[in-house]
C-alpha cells in the first residue's frame, strides 16, 4: 500500500470516529434533555378537571332537601404529585320572581351509592362515607355521589342558578362548574309529595324535547315536565 492509500485510509478512519463521537455525544445530549423534561413534567401540580353530569337527583325528607350530584373530577396531565379535594360546596340562587329570602343552605352532608332493585325498579341511595378529603391523580379519577343537605327548606317552582365547588389543599382558586335548574309547579309538588315515602326525582340537561327551547337550554329540566 502506498503512504497516499494509507493517509486516505487513516484520514477516513478519523473521519469515521469523529461523526461517531459526534453521533453518540447528540444522542447523549438529547437522552438527557428527555430526562430533564419529563421530570419536571412529573413534578407539576396536576391541572383538576371537573364534569358534571347530565343527570342529578333531588328528594326531600320530612323538612330538609336532598340534592345529589356525581362529578367526575380527574386530571389530563401525568404527574408524581397527587392533588386533593378537601371540600365540597353546592350553591343555588333563585332567579327571577322567586324572593332571594328563599335562597338555600346546603351543606355537604356525605358521600353514598346508588342500588336498583330489578324486581321494584326502584333505585335507592346508601350511605358510603363521611365528607372527607380524596385524592385525585391521573390513573385515579374520581367521581364521588355527594349529598348535599338545605335544612328546614323546600324548593320553590322557578328558575335557580347553581354552582358546585371544590376546594384544594394548598394556596388555589375554587374549582367551579355553574349549572342551571328549572322547577315546574308540577316537579316542586312532586318533591313535596314524595317526603313521606323517601323519594328521589332525577332532573336532566340533555333532553331531546327541551334542548332547543331557549328558555330550558342548558337547565336541568324533570323529564315529566
Amino acid at each position: 500500500m502506498t503512504e497516499s492509500n494509507e493517509g486516505a485510509t487513516t484520514f477516513q478512519r478519523s473521519r469515521l470516529d469523529a461523526v461517531h463521537k459526534w453521533a453518540a455525544t447528540s444522542a447523549g445530549v438529547a437522552a438527557l434533555a428527555l430526562s430533564l423534561y419529563n421530570f419536571a413534567e412529573l413534578q407539576k401540580k396536576p391541572e383538576i378537571d371537573v364534569a358534571l353530569p347530565h343527570l342529578l337527583r333531588i328528594g326531600f325528607e320530612g323538612k330538609d332537601t336532598h340534592f345529589y350530584i356525581q362529578p367526575t373530577v380527574s386530571t389530563r396531565i401525568k404527574a408524581q404529585n397527587v392533588e386533593v379535594i378537601r371540600d365540597a360546596l353546592l350553591h343555588l340562587t333563585p332567579i327571577g320572581s322567586i324572593s332571594p329570602s328563599k335562597k338555600p343552605v346546603f351543606y355537604w352532608k356525605e358521600v353514598g351509592t346508588w342500588d336498583f332493585d330489578p324486581s321494584t325498579e326502584r333505585l335507592s341511595y346508601k350511605w358510603s362515607g363521611d365528607p372527607a378529603p380524596f385524592l385525585i391523580s391521573q390513573d385515579k379519577p374520581q367521581q364521588p355521589i355527594f349529598l348535599f343537605q338545605a335544612d328546614h327548606w323546600s324548593f320553590q317552582p322557578g328558575r335557580y342558578g347553581g354552582s358546585l365547588q371544590l376546594s384544594r389543599t394548598g394556596n388555589h382558586d375554587l374549582l367551579t362548574k355553574n349549572f342551571c335548574l328549572i322547577i315546574s309547579d308540577k316537579a316542586a309538588n312532586e318533591i313535596r309529595s314524595g317526603a313521606s315515602q323517601q323519594s328521589i326525582y332525577f332532573f336532566r340537561n340533555d333532553l331531546p324535547k327541551f334542548t332547543s327551547s331557549n328558555k330550558y337550554s342548558g337547565c336541568y329540566v324533570r323529564e315529566t315536565d
